[in-house]
């Protein structure tokens, strides 16, 4: 039989609070319980940290690379494996693997692969985000315009059936290229509509969460902006309690005016979590890559095609967190649930992940004070 682990010496936050002076127990890849040290059994295993925070484990709905890898450039088992090690080693235990608009062909195999993947149970992989191809072309961003189109009823048939393979599936649409009546058929199937590449109103967005959409993609970029006369999807985003959205907090992508901003404006219970948008230069030494056959150079932490657009970004989720802290100027702890709690709440499964509650997964993080990663445990195993 498996023993019980105790962690001990760092404050405990289990993403709703701190525990002082307490331990937290696992055993078979989960959490048991966080308890007072004065309680621990002595039978159990005991680990010893040397001050510090232990956190629960992040998880990033939108990854498009990593370890040198980018997912669209060769959608495989081993390149899902390559990113999935690479981010948990910094800390994101949790990662939903992004293949922006590509050709049918890669599409075919990114969800082959990610099938596979998820049926082998590969540690850290919580789903697949398709980021397009149905998008608005005036707000294509880094995406290659020859892959964007109008969603047709063969491919909502399609994706219906995919939401019935991938237990976390989530579409990234504008609401001009996808209908509500689309948007409701996916919902239903379980996929998560996440809107964003638009230039909708706000009433076309309003009208996409009432058909079912429930997130919004890298607030503020790629998306119509807030207006007096016209709110755009940002006002929607603000305005409304059944929509989360992810935010890319590099110092490239929103001014940090932009997101305390919004962090004061936003309606609950629909919250702002962190995505890190990360490509293969995470976790490597790469200077420059090619996505869709186009030049991308890394260059003093943005990534940029020739002409400048920003595509993708150089962050993990603990630089995200720590720009939250240090830079927007909220609280540790809150940082660290927009990038573990919320996001397990857009996905549905914060009892399992994102969190440090009895029968979730013990993912966890040993940080320093100010929130440099130490350690990482993936379902109880440290990683190297």
């Amino acid at each position: 039989m498996t023993k019980k682990k105790s962690f001990v010496g760092a404050t405990i936050f289990d993403g709703y609070k701190r525990h002082l002076n307490s331990a937290l127990i696992i055993k078979n890849k989960k959490v048991v319980e966080i308890i007072a040290e004065e309680k621990i059994d002595p039978e159990t295993e005991k680990i010893v940290l040397a001050g510090g925070l232990i956190t629960p484990g992040f998880v990033d709905l939108q990854v498009n690379g990593g370890g040198g890898v980018l997912f669209n450039d060769n959608p495989s088992l081993e390149n899902l494996k390559i990113i999935c090690e690479a981010h948990a080693k910094l800390g994101s235990t949790s990662i939903m693997p992004t293949l922006i608009s590509d050709s049918p062909e890669v599409n075919k195999q990114a969800i082959s692969a990610i099938t596979d993947a998820l049926d082998q149970r590969f540690n850290g992989l919580v789903g697949l985000h398709l980021e397009g191809p149905h998008l608005a072309l005036s707000r294509k961003g880094a995406h290659k315009e020859d892959f964007i189109r109008p969603m047709k009823e063969l491919d909502c048939l399609e994706l219906e059936s995919l939401a019935n393979k991938v237990p976390n599936l989530m579409l990234t649409i504008a609401p001009e290229a996808v209908s509500p009546e689309q948007i409701t058929r996916l919902s239903n199937a379980g996929a998560i509509i996440s809107l964003g590449h638009t230039d909708c109103t706000f009433s076309q967005a309003a009208n996409a969460v009432d058909a079912g959409a429930t997130c919004a993609t890298h607030l503020f970029n790629a998306m119509s902006p807030f207006g007096g006369r016209e709110p755009g999807l940002v006002g929607a985003v603000l305005n409304s309690g059944k929509l989360f959205a992810g935010i890319i907090a590099d110092g490239f992508h929103i001014n940090k005016i932009s997101i305390n901003l919004a962090l004061r404006a936003k309606k609950g219970p629909g919250a702002l979590f962190l995505v890190s948008d990360a490509m293969s230069t995470v976790g490597s030494d790469q200077k420059h890559f090619f996505l869709n056959d186009r030049l991308i150079t890394r260059n003093q932490g943005k990534l940029i095609l020739e002409d400048g657009t920003l595509a993708g970004a150089d962050i993990h989720l603990s630089d995200a967190v720590r720009y939250m802290v240090n830079e927007v100027g909220i609280l540790q702890d809150d940082a660290i649930r927009m990038a573990s709690l919320i996001p397990a709440k857009v996905l549905g499964v914060a009892s399992e992940i994102g969190c440090l509650v009895p029968d979730a997964r013990a993912d966890f993080l040993w940080m320093k004070n100010d929130l440099e990663i130490e350690k990482v445990w993936l379902a109880g195993k440290e990683q190297c």
